[in-house]
């Protein structure tokens, strides 16, 4: 029988009735991770043994009467950012490319409790630095609707090994955007949590005050399970919340939005950047909504405008401070440092210097150099301090707007997905591909991506809802009667 790898529901279903083993659901998803990493590359590691081994204690416990966790049998990729007891966790960078933690990440964790298959890890840009899984160590992934397209990123490998049928699930992390973008881009839906929702020990830090682990998946319904999974406080992270008696996530069903207040960033759908397929999209996610019993409004948020510049001044900052353990001795790759460069500076000055000269890509050092530079003496007050201001108050815009609206509808990306090679050379360019969506970062609040469309040459549209803090159950029940009323999330590939 065909094996369906894209609907979590369906595969319970029919391990629960007898009809699928673990050991078959994982064997079809290996099948088609080696089937398309040579096209797509989503992965930069298989655990084909490990897995295989969990599925059938899976099957065992299945058999014996045990209870089983809630993601009993699925088989869920990880982004390579997240600590992985018994597999290695790279960043996607020459720096830890021999590194294996010796714990899990806490929502790796969380995983291996709800009985889920980790099957392995995916492909990102380095130490999450970039939006179009370009600046890996071990190569593009590209997207599986079009393989001369990004897949986005940074989180581009778990968009892309969901898209191309490989698992139903996997774990990204979010940024400015590096979740919500690469789900436009593949046709997924992905949710970046609340800040503090989901717990970050074990994820190795790019920005702090930026950073949150979410769910990507085909449905909001599947989102809404593996978010029920990996949410909840957690001791060992001093920033998770307690957030228990939220913690439900997966959506009431509503059979209409009657009495919804959608508030509509008009500003954003009429950007000059914006491309003309992702605005009808969005304005034809605006009607279904109407609809369906929503009460529309535009609403505005003033300093939008500032998002793109105070992201990249507050989040190379955290990266300079972030990265600064990698020096070749304490931690990651180790260079030796030339003969010259060793009389010049002393040995151990010149190993940290050709260290983090040969482990580092062009991209981490770039924004490396960004953030030194911003915080140092005589610019501190005149870049970083400026910058966090600057935070507050696009915070504030969002709190207001959310006095006139429950959630906020707009675009995840200015266009469809970019062709491999068309902004890599041109950081700024890059940089603008996050424009709508490092408000939600830097105001800490959910936001959602999910399938609104397809341009007429078959690239996925993504549509992205905003709410206040802690709304991610809301944000993914409107999705889940947005995707009982479309088939966006139903289209698939051509493989």
């Amino acid at each position: 029988m065909s094996i369906p790898l894209d609907s979590v529901t369906e595969l319970l279903r029919l391990q629960a009735c007898g009809e699928l083993s673990a050991e078959q659901i994982v064997v079809a998803s290996l099948d088609s991770i080696y089937k398309s990493q040579n096209s797509v590359r989503a992965f930069t590691h298989i655990a084909e043994a490990e897995a295989i081994r969990a599925a059938k204690d899976v099957d065992g416990r299945r058999r014996r009467g045990e209870t089983l966790g809630p993601l009993a049998g699925i088989p869920i990729a990880v982004k390579d950012v997240l600590c992985t007891l018994g597999m290695p966790t790279t960043c996607s960078s020459r720096m830890l490319r021999d590194f294996h933690p010796p714990y899990d990440a806490t929502v790796v964790s969380k995983l291996r409790s709800a009985d889920a298959i980790v099957i392995g890890k995916t492909n990102m840009d380095e130490f999450a630095m970039g939006a179009s899984t370009e600046t890996s160590f071990f190569g593009v992934t590209r997207n599986p609707w079009d393989i001369t397209r990004t897949p986005g990123g940074s989180s581009g490998g778990a968009a892309a090994c969901v898209a191309s049928g490989c698992v139903p699930l996997s774990l990204g992390t979010d940024t400015g955007g590096s979740i919500r973008q690469p789900a436009a881009f593949c046709g997924i839906t992905g949710l970046k949590p609340t800040y503090g929702r989901c717990s970050r020990f074990g994820l190795i830090a790019f920005a702090s005050s930026l950073d949150q682990v979410g769910p990507m998946a085909w449905s909001a319904d599947d989102a809404a399970l593996l978010m029920s999974v990996i949410s909840g406080f957690d001791d060992k992270d001093a920033t998770s919340l307690d957030t228990a008696e939220t913690d439900n996530f997966i959506p009431t069903r509503l059979n209409d939005l009657s009495g919804l207040r959608v508030g509509v960033i008009r500003d954003a759908i009429e950007h000059r950047s914006l491309s003309p397929s992702i605005k009808e999209a969005v304005i034809n996610a605006i009607n279904i909504f109407a609809d369906a019993g929503a009460k529309i409004a535009d609403v505005r948020l003033p300093h939008s405008e500032f998002g793109v510049p105070t992201y990249y001044v507050i989040a190379p900052c955290e990266a300079s401070s972030n990265l600064s353990r990698y020096d070749g001795a304490h931690f990651g790759f180790r260079g030796r440092g030339s003969r010259d460069l060793e009389q010049e500076l002393g040995p151990l000055i010149a190993t940290y210097c050709r260290s983090r000269a040969e482990g580092f890509g062009t991209e981490v050092k770039r924004r490396i150099m960004l953030g030194t530079y911003a915080l140092s003496t005589g610019y501190y007050e005149a870049y970083y301090l400026k910058a966090l201001k600057a935070r507050r108050i696009i915070r504030q815009d969002y709190d207001t707007a959310f006095e006139q609206a429950d959630v906020l509808i707009g675009p995840v990306t200015p266009s469809p997905a970019f062709r491999l090679g068309e902004k890599v050379n041109d950081p700024i360019d890059m940089y603008l591909c996050d424009l709508f969506t490092v408000g939600a970062n830097l105001a800490g609040i959910p936001s959602l991506s999910f399938p609104g469309g397809m341009t007429d040459d078959g690239l996925p549209l993504g549509i992205q809802l905003q709410g206040a803090t802690l709304s991610e159950p809301l944000l993914l029940a409107i999705a889940s009667v947005f995707q009982t009323q479309t088939n966006f999330h139903l289209r698939r590939p051509v493989r």
